[in-house]
């Protein structure tokens, strides 16, 4: 049982995680995101791999 809670927090920890780096690049500037490199409509794919890797 203690296992499942274990996943279950874990799952949570790394969903914050993601909406928290996949709203920070969406909210960033324009002219920073391009000098990144980063397009902000792929805000969900970046934030996605940063967490959990590449699918």
């Amino acid at each position: 049982m203690l296992n499942l809670i274990e996943k279950l927090q874990s799952a949570a920890r790394n969903h914050a995680r993601y909406v928290r780096t996949r709203d920070e690049i969406a909210r960033m500037p324009l002219d920073v995101a391009l000098d990144l490199g980063i397009f902000p409509g792929d805000a969900h794919r970046i934030a996605h791999e940063a967490v959990y890797g590449r699918a």
